[in-house]
């Protein structure tokens, strides 16, 4: 398995990653559409690859992962989500996405020496190997912040665990927005 930001890889990655972005994140995007190729394809633009981090077998995305000091690692187009999944759920989608995937700030302040982790998933097929953590741990040698955080969903118990697992420790709780499926927003900090 090889680690490698993704601005360094000489082959497109975006289709990949968006696959992978849309089988790990399919339970909160699936509301603007079932069809994972569409979400595959609104997906494919967002990705700053210079924030972007993969484990691969071969020339396959096997696992990914962001790291930032606080700030979004994607940008949305709304004409690509338009393009993919039509004017009305694309907007929809495009409008709920700005809103909640590209904040600008953690519920608490945060120096410049700590950076955060975001859009952790793992391709079905690798699943279990321990791929996230030596994904995770590969990211925090390369960016050497004083400190990590993270957001996770409280019902991502698998999740949770690995981050654990990786040191982290859980700093504060936010409600979740109703009919989320999500009953709090966890932030999770390394040091």
């Amino acid at each position: 398995m090889t680690f490698t930001r993704t601005d360094k890889l000489t082959f497109n990655i975006r289709g990949q990653l968006s696959r992978v972005f849309v089988e790990g994140f399919y339970d909160w995007i699936k509301h603007f559409c079932k069809d994972k190729d569409k979400l595959t394809q609104a997906f494919e633009h967002v990705f700053t690859l210079e924030y972007f981090y993969v484990a691969l077998q071969g020339e396959t995305v096997a696992a990914m992962a962001a790291c930032t000091q606080g700030f979004s690692p994607i940008k949305l187009e709304r004409r690509e989500f338009v393009k993919a999944l039509g004017f009305i759920r694309g907007n929809i989608a495009y409008f709920m996405l700005r809103r909640h995937m590209v904040r600008n700030s953690y519920p608490f302040a945060m120096s410049k020496t700590t950076g955060s982790v975001e859009f952790v998933a793992t391709a079905p097929k690798f699943r279990n190997q321990g791929l996230g953590y030596e994904l995770l741990s590969f990211i925090m040698e390369e960016n050497p912040y004083d400190a990590y955080i993270l957001e996770v969903a409280d019902t991502n118990k698998n999740a949770v665990r690995l981050y654990e697992k990786l040191g982290f420790a859980e700093i504060k709780r936010v409600q979740a927005p109703k009919r989320s499926g999500v009953n709090f927003f966890i932030y999770m900090r390394r040091a």
